[in-house]
Parts: structure tokens; C-alpha cells; sequence
């Protein structure tokens, strides 16, 4: 995971409390380590609470709430899962309106666990290629997704994973999901700014 440099890269991180707490914390610090500037996003100021399968874990700081984020700030999108975060969060418009824009735009989503409802209910599973927590996989073909019972699946601009176990092989096609798209950026950009017209 080392080998992908994510420099800069503004990573938004969607959870509301009761998110499982290591879904959150082990891919934040890998994004973290390769260098992406991640943001906690919560449907409320002040803390979330993260959990540990049914047990309480810490409290992590809000960065912005979901009023105040827009997604044009950022570049990529985590979804971290936990049955009661993941219920929560699709409930919200905004959440909803997040990931629609990042989706449309083509820019990265990563997604874990429950995570996917999310992505079910702002209409964006419909014939995407995706895993999840096995218990929600009717909700997936429910919504016209396939489901696939793999520890990750890559679907153009979405990678996805099924549970904790998975998180080594989530993170690592994460990182590399992320900077293939920082890459192409970065190229478009230069392309670019050598079509563009100088001035004396």
C-alpha cells in the first residue's frame, strides 16, 4: 500500500454515530499514510460514536456536517458500514445528494459493510457490480444491483468490501482506486494548462 501516493487528495469520510469503529479508522489511516487529507462528515456538529460490533467504542470528532460540506471540495468518498451508521445516514438528503454528485462526476466511492444502502437509496446501485455485508445483499438486487460474494469488488469508479475481514484488501484497492484517479487529474490538468493560451 505503500507504493500509492495520495498527496493532497481530499478524502470525505460519511458516517453518522454507531459507524464500526476499525471500517472508519483502519482505511482513514491508510489514506492518512499515503499522504489524502480525510475529513469526517456527520449529519451533526460535535462527535460520533463509533462501535465495536455491538459494543461501544470511541468518539471521534466531527469535521463538518453534512449541511456544511459540499462535494466539489473533495475528490473521493469513504463509506464505512455498522448496520445502525449505515440506516441513519440514508435516511439523510444531503448523504444522499453526496454521493449522487461525487457518483455523476466520476470520482471515487469506497464502501464497506452496510455502507452500500447509502448508495442504494440515492438510486445509484442499478446495474453496478458490488459486495457488501452478506445480510443486505437482497437490498442490492433489490435495487438492481449485482451482488458478488468476493473480500472486494472493483466496478469502475466504486471498490467495495464485506465486513472487517476484508479490510486489508480493502484498503489496498482503495489506495490504488484513488490514485488512479488522482493520476488522471493530475493529467487532464496538464493537458490543460498547455492548451492554454499565453499572454505577454
Amino acid at each position: 500500500m505503500a507504493a500509492e501516493r495520495l498527496d493532497g487528495l481530499r478524502v470525505a469520510i460519511l458516517v453518522a454515530s454507531d459507524f464500526e469503529q476499525v471500517e472508519m479508522t483502519a482505511p482513514r489511516q491508510a489514506l492518512i499514510d499515503a499522504g489524502a487529507v480525510t475529513s469526517l462528515i456527520a449529519p451533526s456538529a460535535g462527535e460520533v460514536q463509533g462501535l465495536h460490533h455491538d459494543v461501544r467504542g470511541d468518539r471521534f470528532p466531527v469535521d463538518l456536517t453534512l449541511d456544511a460540506a459540499n462535494p466539489d471540495d473533495f475528490d473521493a468518498v469513504l463509506l464505512p458500514g455498522g448496520a445502525l451508521n449505515a440506516d441513519a445516514l440514508r435516511a439523510q438528503h444531503r448523504a444522499r445528494a453526496f454521493v449522487r454528485r461525487i457518483d455523476e462526476t466520476d470520482r471515487p466511492i469506497a464502501v464497506i459493510c452496510h455502507g452500500p444502502w447509502l448508495l442504494a437509496s440515492a438510486g445509484l446501485v442499478n446495474g453496478r457490480n458490488l459486495t457488501s455485508y452478506f445480510t443486505i445483499q437482497d437490498d442490492i438486487r433489490n435495487a438492481g444491483g449485482r451482488w458478488l460474494d468476493f473480500p472486494v469488488v472493483r466496478d469502475r469508479n466504486w471498490v467495495s468490501s464485506r465486513c472487517p475481514a476484508d479490510i486489508p484488501e480493502f484498503s489496498r484497492e482503495m489506495l490504488r482506486l484513488f490514485a488512479e484517479y488522482r493520476s488522471r487529474r493530475q493529467a487532464s490538468r496538464a493537458v490543460g494548462a498547455a492548451g492554454a493560451p499565453h499572454t505577454a
